[in-house]
């Protein structure tokens, strides 16, 4: 056609249609729309000027939680068994598809940096933030910052994810003790793998942290009798070689060096798996009953958590306090002889005083859960380690715990105000303990009672666990642990 020079109108719509898009993809517009998508990570948030304004001088709460300013939202990962990109991607799927192309490590770092600004923001204002009705608001002396706790269990029911590795079979790992004085490392792993747990995971990717359910004290009870001269050898192995296979097969403990991994146990051994070989175990955040200093626990990377001494298909004692006014005996103790503190105990109070009252065997007249729910003080000395589960007995009865111990870490003092509802005494003080707990005024007895009955509830364990309970608490010490690292971004 001779005349064919674009004066058609059609021609010339078409034509002049993709000159405009072709302009509007590379217009230097287009692009940073485009990389407006790509959110800050963690460490660009801290060096912008934007985020300064929160650099503020800080109190030691603020501190433990190292809180920064918090980038804008990452997008959820998709489920587990989902993996490679779709077929086809309109517009929308593509820039959505470009915003989960960034770091894994960079999405949770980002969910972690904003949880930490939420937290700072509740400090400096004295408030929370919720889109929930909350069942219980944390006030109060027994917390060491009452606003920074209670922020920071919201945006962890909210936010926090954990994934339990699959790996090995029972009985040594996914199973363990729900009674006697190693509970909770039972319960712990069958709440968080049976539950379902809302705090599990979906894909690894999501993961916050990462569970090693392996049990010391299934380990101990399956390996320690065929062999038990070479026992604690083989204790270190079997933990060794698993973080080995996950470490072979997953790309998180490397990342980290194992710094976002933790396990649970409640077993006097568990201190012991690093013992040949400690370099696995450098970065692992141990969650033990026993967390002696002394042996190798440290606060700032490990979480203590209370010991239970549970029956069959119980979650905790009876319940026979009296009222603070009622309760006649002033100290009380029943338990077996071993360990130092309590040799020291019984040589200068068993069976001596009609008001500390102090047995090794409590006669079958007495009831114990009773006894204790007509003391004021109960008294919890260390035995063969450090941890006792009179601690929370103690709680239960509504009697307060009289601490007797060395290098104990004690349960939640991230969080806890300890001196607030408890007496510490240092096991050299142990002939004093009757002059030590009648000098306590009466008005003091009272609100250290008071205070008692209302932290109890952080003892209390429930199946499936409620908001503020035992369960909560223990994955809190873990969620605070993880607030204070940050990874790097090449994973």
């Amino acid at each position: 056609m001779a005349d064919s020079d674009y004066r058609s109108p059609i021609l010339l719509s078409v034509t002049l249609l993709l000159l405009f898009v072709t302009v509007l993809f590379f217009s230097p517009l287009n692009r940073n729309q485009y990389l407006s998508l790509n959110l800050l990570s963690p460490s660009s948030s801290l060096s912008n000027s934007s985020s300064t304004h929160h650099h503020q001088q800080t109190t030691d709460n603020d501190k433990a939680l190292h809180v920064v300013s918090a980038p804008a939202p990452a997008p959820s990962l998709p489920p587990f068994h989902q993996h490679g990109p779709p077929s086809t991607l309109s517009l929308p799927q593509v820039l959505s598809h470009s915003v989960r192309n960034k770091s894994k490590t960079q999405r949770i770092e980002e969910e972690l940096a904003r949880a930490r600004a939420i937290i700072r923001k509740a400090i400096l204002k004295k408030n929370y933030t919720s889109d929930r009705n909350e069942i219980y608001i944390p006030r109060g002396s027994v917390y060491r910052n009452p606003y920074a706790f209670h922020q920071s269990h919201i945006e962890m029911v909210k936010t926090f994810k954990v994934w339990a590795y699959r790996e090995g079979e029972v009985p040594m790992v996914h199973d363990g003790p729900t009674t006697y004085l190693y509970s909770i490392e039972g319960q712990f792993i069958f709440e968080m793998e049976r539950g379902p747990s809302p705090f599990m995971a979906n894909h690894p990717d999501e993961a916050h942290t990462f569970f090693l359910p392996l049990s010391v004290s299934k380990i101990t009870d399956f390996l320690f009798r065929p062999h038990h001269e070479t026992f604690f050898h083989r204790l270190g192995r079997v933990f060794t070689d698993y973080i080995h296979v996950v470490q072979e097969k997953y790309p998180y403990w490397n990342r980290s060096g194992g710094a976002d991994h933790f396990m649970v146990s409640c077993h006097d051994w568990a201190s012991l798996i690093q013992r040949d070989d400690p370099k696995p175990y450098k970065n692992l955040i141990k969650v033990l009953c026993n967390a002696n200093i002394s042996e190798g626990f440290k606060p700032t990377r490990d979480v203590s958590i209370p010991e239970y001494n549970l029956k069959r298909y119980e979650l905790g004692p009876p319940r026979f306090g009296l009222p603070p006014d009622n309760r006649t005996v002033l100290a009380f103790f029943a338990g077996a002889a071993h360990g130092d503190i309590r040799s020291i105990l019984f040589e200068h109070w068993k069976e001596k005083d009609d008001e500390v009252r102090v047995y090794e065997k409590l006669p079958k007249t007495i009831n114990y859960h009773k006894i204790m729910g007509q003391t004021k003080f109960c008294l919890c000395p260390s035995g063969s380690e450090v941890a006792s589960p009179r601690v929370v007995e103690a709680m239960n009865a509504g009697c307060v715990p009289v601490l007797i111990s060395d290098s104990y870490a004690i349960p939640f003092a991230d969080v806890l105000n300890w001196s607030e509802f408890s007496i510490q005494i240092p096991p050299k003080r142990i002939p004093e303990i009757k002059t030590i707990l009648k000098a306590v005024p009466h008005k003091r007895y009272l609100k250290l009672q008071k205070r008692v009955m209302q932290v109890r509830r952080h003892f209390e364990l429930n199946r499936p666990a409620k908001p503020f309970d035992v369960f909560h608490m223990v994955l809190h010490s873990v969620w605070l642990k993880r607030l204070n690292i940050r990874l790097p971004d090449k994973f």
